[in-house]
């Protein structure tokens, strides 16, 4: 299994891609085809991708390929959360290479404008 999120913020997460049953080469284009597909999600509400307002909390690649995703939304009672994890799930699911998505809706910590990239925040006004 191979943790995108610890592997951006962890200078220790090549040991994690290391002990993947997959080539790093090939881990390196899933992880950069993932990344490119989350960003063709967008919260309709805001004019930026779900990838750059901090929405994915958490990507794990596994062995067989499949992966698991931990996502929020920018406030629990967003009219859009019942069909943004198949938007994700799908999105990412056409990733070549990708096995499965499974996708987990999480509240925990809350999501704040503060994980938004600088990229989200220009598209937003707030920079």
């Amino acid at each position: 299994m191979t943790d995108m999120t610890d592997m951006e913020k962890n200078p220790q997460a090549d040991a994690v891609a290391q002990t993947s049953a997959i080539p790093a080469d090939e881990l390196a284009r899933l992880t950069d085809d993932i990344v490119a597909a989350l960003k063709t999600v967008y919260d309709p509400e805001i004019p930026s991708d779900i990838y750059e307002l901090g929405l994915i909390y958490r990507i794990d690649i596994e062995d067989d390929r499949s992966v698991k995703i931990d996502m929020t939304l920018t406030a629990p009672g967003c009219p859009v959360a019942g069909e943004m994890p198949g938007w994700v799930e799908n999105a990412v699911g056409a990733v070549e290479g990708v096995s499965g998505v499974d996708v987990r809706m999480v509240f925990d910590p809350p999501w704040t404008p503060d994980r938004m990239s600088e990229e989200a925040q220009v598209a937003v006004g707030w920079y």
